[in-house]
């Protein structure tokens, strides 16, 4: 059975900043809201528009990003997906679909913060959607962007070579699913809903690594356990970031008097409401967990060097009488009783060993070891 090696694995705990992570620190905490990030193109975009009703569904992959106008306009429910971001593209269709220039930038930005915007005529979600990395134990972001339009849905992506949207695709196939019979602020509750439930198995890949690590910090305390612990917190950095300003969207939801949202769908979006408060609390549970892990590491680190000092401090007591016997005797004074004698010696030496022993006994007793 042949074993596939990654090296590249191992050789990065060479380098002692990627042991503690500090390149991580960077890229978490390097956002500043007053610099206008330079997005990077994209190479590819990809372009999918489903139109359905009850009874019909039409799927289709789009050559370009005008061929999605037609849609404007159409009978029933229309869905388009944009995988990749192009500035000029983007621009296009949010002209064409008359979408504010404030959401254009928006839709455009980098590490905005989540939000919900209600701008002309149309309702605008932003928000990330999480992956765990498994190679580099790290929870990954990629940004969306959902408006919703009378009879439209809208979503801009990042990546095209993922996203959490497959159940609702296989769901559109259905005609008996209730996204098929209902508007299109069902669709947007769809999409905000899996992309939220996709929080949960981010956090549940969490779960698994402070219970392993948890269980390294109890049975062998050292610096690796220590950077891990560092790690992971920056983690739980991330997924608080992203999971907090999202019960800020879905409770202006809520609030919101709009005519695009159907007062039958309320209900839902209350329970996507539950949800992210319960993802809220379980991310603090974490956090607090990280911490008290952090206080469990330099206890025992307290710990093993208490334990260190009272094996010393039990020879020193256990070696004084032998040093204090052996100064005595070692004197230069010619009335020192059995300096002379044949059995002094072993006296000496066997008072050097009773009183140790002796001792030991005392400190057993006494449960100091």
């Amino acid at each position: 059975m042949s074993v596939r090696l990654n090296p590249e694995k191992y050789l990065r705990y060479l380098y002692l900043p990627n042991l503690f992570g500090t390149h991580r620190t960077k890229e978490i905490l390097s956002v500043n809201p007053t610099v206008i990030p330079q997005r990077e193109e994209a190479r590819d975009v990809v372009v999918y528009a489903y139109n359905y009703e009850a009874d019909t569904i039409h799927e289709k992959s789009l050559g370009c990003v005008e061929d999605s106008y037609a849609y404007k306009d159409k009978s029933g429910t229309s869905w388009i997906n944009i995988d990749g971001l192009r500035k000029a593209d983007v621009e296009k269709v949010c002209n064409h679909f008359e979408i504010h220039p404030l959401l254009i930038e928006d839709i455009l930005s980098m590490n905005q913060r989540p939000k919900m915007d209600e701008v002309e005529g149309v309702l605008f979600c932003l928000l990330n959607m999480l992956y765990y990395n498994k190679e580099k134990e790290t929870v990954e972001q990629e940004q969306i962007s959902i408006v919703l339009g009378k009879n439209f849905v809208i979503s801009f992506q990042e990546d095209a070579s993922r996203d959490v949207f497959n159940p609702l695709r296989d769901r559109l196939k259905m005609p008996s699913s209730k996204l098929r019979q209902r508007n299109a602020d069902y669709l947007c509750y769809t999409m905000l809903d899996l992309i939220v439930d996709n929080y949960y198995l981010v956090m549940e890949k969490l779960g698994d690594r402070i219970e392993t690590l948890e269980e390294e910090v109890i049975r062998n305390s050292n610096k690796r356990s220590l950077a891990n612990i560092n790690q992971l917190r920056k983690e739980i950095i991330v997924l608080k970031r992203n999971t907090v300003p999202v019960r800020d969207l879905i409770s202006g939801i809520l609030r919101s008097d709009s005519e695009l949202l159907d007062d039958r769908n309320t209900k839902y979006y209350k329970d996507i409401y539950d949800h992210i408060v319960q993802a809220i609390d379980l991310t603090d549970n974490y956090r607090d967990m990280m911490t008290s892990m952090q206080d469990l590491y330099i206890n025992n680190v307290n710990l093993k060097m208490n334990e260190v000092m009272k094996v010393m401090a039990i020879v020193t007591c256990l070696l004084a009488p032998a040093t204090v016997i052996g100064g005595i005797f070692g004197m230069n004074f010619e009335s020192i009783p059995y300096v002379h004698n044949q059995y002094g010696f072993w006296v000496a030496v066997g008072i050097m060993l009773i009183i140790p022993m002796w001792m030991i006994v005392m400190f057993k007793k006494r449960g100091w070891f």
